[in-house]
């Protein structure tokens, strides 16, 4: 059985409102129709893709490390390699600690990417591979 790729993926976050704040204008860039804005749940979809967010129970505001349990990074993939730096300036503009800058790497023949992470810390990656990557053609 092949799957159709994942659903959504919700995302825990100290603080709602700077998490939309920082989201927000993400998924219009990424053309995600917002489905759910209330104070405890913000979620929006497109690009055959779902982010949701939701804030942590109280006391339970441990920073993200993605060495623990659970998430390690989100990695959301362009269509093409000049999105990528489109995402870049965007975040750049949102205040987002960058790890790295948009670059190619050797983790499949054209790799290209940038990571950064959220207010959170919740490191975010995006990547364009041209053609099948690892798959065979």
């Amino acid at each position: 059985m092949q799957l159709n790729g994942i659903a959504h993926v919700q995302l825990t976050v100290s603080d709602l409102q700077r998490a939309r704040a920082f989201w927000a204008p993400l998924f219009e860039l990424f053309e995600m129709k917002i489905l759910i804005d209330a104070d405890n749940y913000f979620y929006g979809i497109g690009s055959r893709t779902g982010i949701a967010l939701s804030p942590s129970d109280e006391g339970k505001g441990e920073p993200f490390d993605q060495r623990r349990v659970g998430l390690h990074h989100l990695c959301l993939r362009a269509r093409e390699r000049a999105q990528v730096d489109e995402i870049h300036e965007v975040v750049l503009g949102l205040g987002a600690t960058i790890v790295h800058p948009p670059r190619e790497d050797g983790f499949a023949p054209g790799y290209y990417s940038l990571l950064f992470e959220d207010p959170d810390g919740i490191r975010i990656e995006v990547n364009h591979v041209p053609g099948k990557g690892h798959l065979p053609s």
